[in-house]
């Protein structure tokens, strides 16, 4: 290395160091400040509250009904944990000791619960969020973010938000679509209802813990989305990943109600896994442009051609294509926006939330039970509602809601016409 070298390396090395050094003194220095003062700020209020009760300090006032009584050992919630701090006390003249709701407002356990949430959601493991949390100081004595804590406050949380997931009230909703798949967590399956309303907003309506394969499971999720005020007496859209098993649950919870959807990318997905892979392009690229030519009888009619090329060599995939073919089609039937259509042609909105809740999850590396994962699913979704937007394409929802509209005055003829016969 040259002395020019040399030197330019040896100047930049003492400059990074004094950065380095001022940063550790001035940043302590700075949170210690903004500590002091927020303290300051809460002792405030809550000294104002007690002179509300007790009147100004050495006063005389004739018709006081509370006095200070100094001081009690309390803490805060600050930061992410609970910090120790003196708690100024109120006593009635009879010696009946007063809560200050000041106090308890700061003092209350639910920040730490949604801080803990916040922070698992994001992937910080519990025996690293002590480490996540901005230090406040060696003179100021804190507790609360310990390993086992934080795991007791994530516990609690998601208890209540699959609680509050669970009990949803659905009356109010009015849907247009509803999206159905299963999603795989350890050894466990959970069944995702998604619906999403008349102005193309999404909503998640529950969870259920069982197999896309059994035809109960798929069953309950749907007869409690019901009890809970789902109306099945009008159409739907009903977009499925080909499962028997839901397909069968639709009928009996929806019957000719539910418009099904077949997933045009499940589809594929299965037609080509029968196939070698110097295959498994072209034939994707055909049922692709199959499924957006835009029209359902062109469409139906390229899909057939090509199950007949399949046939001699490939009966597995013919099969797969031909079963269900239809039900892939009933979007292209309808007359929709070519954006909403290819939205509602998949259970791609579905998927996303999907893939959302693996990468909140991806630090469990053991699952105890279908309840753990039930409470970690409820989190992930609360997290993920946070970022929803409308489906893309929404503005033409008024055109699936008249095609809704029409199917629904089709079958209530249907029962007019049965009924003059009978």
């Amino acid at each position: 290395m040259s002395k020019k070298n040399t030197k330019r390396k040896q100047s930049k090395t003492p400059h990074l160091r004094v950065v380095s050094r001022t940063e550790d003194i001035v940043r302590p220095a700075l949170l210690q400040t903004v500590l002091g003062l927020g303290l300051e700020q809460v002792y405030a209020i809550v000294e104002e509250e007690r002179t509300r009760l007790c009147g100004e300090r050495y006063a005389r006032v004739p018709e006081r009904t509370a006095t200070r009584a100094g001081t009690a050992p309390g803490e805060l919630v600050l930061g992410g944990r609970r910090v120790a701090l003196r708690r100024p006390r109120v006593r009635t003249l009879d010696g009946q000791e007063v809560a200050l709701e000041s106090w308890q407002h700061f003092a209350d356990e639910d920040p730490l619960d949604e801080r803990a949430m916040e922070q698992m959601a994001v992937g910080v493991a519990t025996r690293k969020y002590e480490r996540s949390l901005e230090k406040p100081g060696k003179a100021v004595k804190t507790r609360g973010a310990s390993k086992s804590a934080v795991s007791r406050r994530f516990v609690n949380g998601t208890h209540k938000r699959l609680k509050e997931l669970m009990g949803r009230d659905l009356s109010e909703l009015q849907l247009a679509a509803l999206m159905l798949d299963g999603l795989h967590v350890g050894e466990h399956v959970v069944l995702i209802a998604m619906g999403i309303d008349e102005d193309g907003n999404k909503h998640v309506l529950g969870i259920h813990e069982g197999a896309t394969e059994n035809a109960a499971a798929c069953t309950g999720l749907l007869g409690d989305l019901r009890d809970r005020g789902l109306n099945t007496e009008r159409s739907i859209l009903v977009v499925i990943d080909g499962s028997k098993a839901l397909h069968k649950a639709v009928r009996d919870i929806f019957g000719e109600r539910a418009m099904i959807q077949r997933c045009q990318e499940h589809k594929v997905r299965n037609v080509t896994g029968h196939l070698p892979k110097d295959m498994q392009l072209n034939v994707r690229r055909s049922m692709k442009d199959a499924y957006r030519c835009g029209k359902k009888s062109t469409a139906k009619k390229m899909l057939n051609n090509l199950m007949r090329t399949l046939a001699a060599n490939h009966p597995s995939a013919a099969s797969s294509l031909e079963e269900g073919l239809d039900e892939t089609l009933t979007v292209i039937g309808l007359g929709l926006p070519r954006w909403l259509e290819r939205t509602l042609a998949t259970t791609n909105s579905l998927e996303n939330l999907n893939g959302h809740i693996r990468q909140t999850t991806r630090n469990v590396k053991r699952w105890r039970d279908g309840t753990m994962v039930l409470r970690w699913i409820a989190a992930a979704v609360h997290e993920a509602q946070k970022t929803f937007r409308k489906v893309r394409g929404y503005k033409g929802m008024p055109r699936l809601i008249n095609a809704l509209r029409d199917h629904d005055a089709t079958l209530e003829d249907a029962l007019v016409e049965e009924a003059v016969v009978a």
